[in-house]
């Protein structure tokens, strides 16, 4: 039977960040997922979606050796930039800018494809010695004690682990065999992620459009085969995702172009189209004897303002600290409930922020989207309180 400190289950981002991070740190661990990553952009599988890491996403990157190697890829986002198009027509009618020059030099994070993101994360993980990635075994059965977690694994084979980080979804299997409940939100949504080129440079300006049935969101990418390109967060009512998703290129990119208000001109897809259902999750509890849950495991959120995976990795830092702290101690309950306590609530009021935004951002009703209007005009008009929303978005409290 093998030991380990740690054993994370999940090799997504939020996972294989967790395995370089604890082995960076001196802990041994061992990262299984039930899927071999795919890590190519062509490839049937590829996540086509992207991540924006804040700036505490990135320091945290930095301290355990990641950035070096992501750095190259990362496109800055200076500019967020959010357009109201709920009037009569589809046209901008209200366009405000926040920009990170107000709160420091740095800019509020940069982006990266997830499929790529995989690629470097596996390559910067062959170099510690001390980490082991199998992919294509996941978790199938989970015991704890006191002093130890033993975990059985789909291969037949078992671990032993002082601590399980359960960093394998929104339906993790570590979640369930220790059996802690969560609370699930469905809006009826879906979002449609690609990839796109356009003639009008991004900038690095970070866009999200609003008028019905959730934000038409526009992120920068580095240029793709000499064209400014952009990833594509498109969310709709189910009913309207899966018609878009079944149209063919030229009048889907037509329809993208409209939603999109041409605020980059015409869109050209430059990937396959990807369909993800969208719902708010939070587990009752972020950990319980020998484990602690992170990222998706432990709540999920619509893809706005680059929450998730930023609040997924202030998941990882927490339990990082409270690990390097005492490393004698790794695992057990003291360590497990201030992690809970740490970051349960904090996490449950971000969901209830995100939960309005997006309830906000479906609006159909005329009189409901011009007070939506009023309200981002409002908000941006006054510098204390933009600021603040700004440093609420990065999860800075200063």
């Amino acid at each position: 039977m093998d030991k380990v400190d740690i054993l994370i289950s999940g090799g997504g981002i939020a996972g294989l960040t967790a395995a370089c991070a604890f082995g960076s740190a001196g802990f041994s661990a061992l990262c299984v997922d039930p899927a071999v990553p795919v890590t190519t952009r062509a490839a049937d599988g590829a996540d086509l979606r992207s991540t924006a890491f804040l700036q505490p996403a990135q320091a945290l990157l930095e301290r355990t050796g990641l950035w070096a190697r992501l750095a190259p890829h990362a496109t800055p986002l200076q500019t967020m930039r959010i357009i109201d198009a709920g009037g009569v027509d589809a046209a901008p009618r209200l366009s405000r800018n926040f920009d990170a020059s107000e709160l420091s030099e740095l800019p509020f994070g940069w982006n990266l494809p997830n499929w790529l993101l995989r690629r470097e994360m596996l390559a910067h993980m062959e170099g510690l010695k001390n980490v082991e990635f199998r992919p294509g075994i996941g978790t199938d059965g989970l015991t704890t004690r006191d002093a130890e977690a033993r975990v059985r694994l789909t291969d037949g084979s078992h671990v032993r682990a002082r601590l399980v980080i359960a960093a394998d979804g929104r339906t993790s299997p570590v979640r369930r065999s220790a059996g802690i409940d969560v609370r699930t939100i469905r809006y009826g949504q879906k979002a449609l992620a690609f990839a796109v080129t356009h003639p009008i440079p991004h900038s690095n300006v970070s866009t999200e459009i609003h008028r019905s049935g959730g934000p038409f969101t526009l992120v920068p990418l580095p240029d793709h085969e000499g064209m400014p390109s952009s990833a594509v967060v498109w969310m709709e009512r189910g009913t309207e995702a899966q018609r878009l998703a079944a149209l063919d290129t030229a009048d889907f990119e037509t329809e993208a172009s409209v939603r999109s208000c041409h605020v980059l001109g015409p869109l050209t897809l430059a990937t396959r189209r990807s369909v993800w259902p969208i719902i708010s999750q939070i587990a009752d509890r972020y950990s319980t004897q020998r484990v602690a849950l992170i990222a998706e495991a432990a709540h999920v959120m619509p893809p706005i303002g680059a929450q998730g995976l930023n609040t997924s990795l202030a998941d990882l830092h927490a339990l990082l600290e409270l690990a390097e702290k005492s490393p004698d101690t790794l695992g057990d309950a003291l360590m497990l409930d201030a992690y809970h306590r740490a970051r349960h609530t904090e996490v449950a009021l971000r969901m209830r922020g995100i939960d309005l935004l997006n309830r906000a951002s479906m609006m159909d009703a005329q009189p409901l989207r011009d007070a939506r209007a009023f309200g981002l005009n409002a908000l941006h008009a006054l510098a204390p309180v933009r600021r603040g929303l700004m440093r609420l978005g990065m999860g800075r409290t200063r």
